[in-house]
């Protein structure tokens, strides 16, 4: 009987053991080359891939690895103040199968990189220029909590991958960051434009009830965001 009861302890650990390691190795595919440079131009392809086609390596170039401009400040003059400039595999072949991308986020006065999310990737944070506000918000699980500092030049913050983020200039110049993400294309969702800016439109009954206020309210929103 005790036999009995260690081998089923140890296969339940096992499986234990199994779905955890699925679950830490859910993330971009690993390289089994070299290199996996990325084709670009096949959008009426009649076969889909969880990432993009690759070249030949034979016909391969440094410049397939190559993105340049990126110390170019960027035009901030919209509604938010803010701008972002992504580099991952779509723009820069040679990051494909890679895992990891990159962007230069510039703001105006005051401007900000509103509230999103990366569903496939962390991000992490670099001050250039400037000073910022920045903050995430943990899941429901942990109490929807907010964990935010005032970052300086050369300060590195942390948002973990899926949760909601933000950064604010609160300094009366311009401000730049650089951030590194642990995907090819990690995504982006930003949360108003998807909550009120949607296609078709999300019920306003169904916004009411979410967010406790009003239909006029909820229509004034959308008329923003359509």
């Amino acid at each position: 009987m005790k036999t009995t009861e260690s081998v089923q302890k140890l296969a339940a650990w096992m499986a234990f053991f199994a779905m955890t390691c699925m679950v830490a190795y859910a993330t971009d595919p690993t390289q089994l080359q070299d290199f996996c440079v990325a084709i670009n131009h096949l959008d009426d392809a009649p076969v889909f891939v969880n990432g993009l086609f690759c070249k030949n390596p034979a016909n391969t170039s440094a410049n397939d690895f190559l993105f340049q401009g990126l110390n170019v400040p960027r035009n901030t003059k919209n509604k938010l103040g803010s701008n972002v400039t992504i580099v991952s595999a779509a723009n820069l072949p040679g990051l494909n199968t890679l895992g990891i991308s990159m962007a230069r986020v510039d703001f105006a006065p005051y401007g900000l990189n509103p509230l999103h999310i990366h569903p496939r990737a962390t991000e992490i944070l670099t001050v250039i220029k400037g000073t910022l506000f920045a903050g995430f918000v943990s899941s429901n699980q942990d109490g929807n909590r907010l964990f935010s500092k005032v970052l300086y030049p050369g300060d590195v913050f942390v948002f973990p991958q899926g949760l909601i983020h933000f950064e604010l200039n609160i300094g009366k110049t311009r401000a730049v960051a650089r951030v590194t993400l642990s995907s090819q294309n990690p995504g982006v969702i930003t949360v108003a434009n998807a909550t009120f800016g949607s296609k078709p439109p999300i019920s306003v009954d169904v916004l009411t009830k979410a967010f406790q206020v009003n239909k006029k309210i909820i229509k004034i929103i959308q008329s923003h965001f359509s």
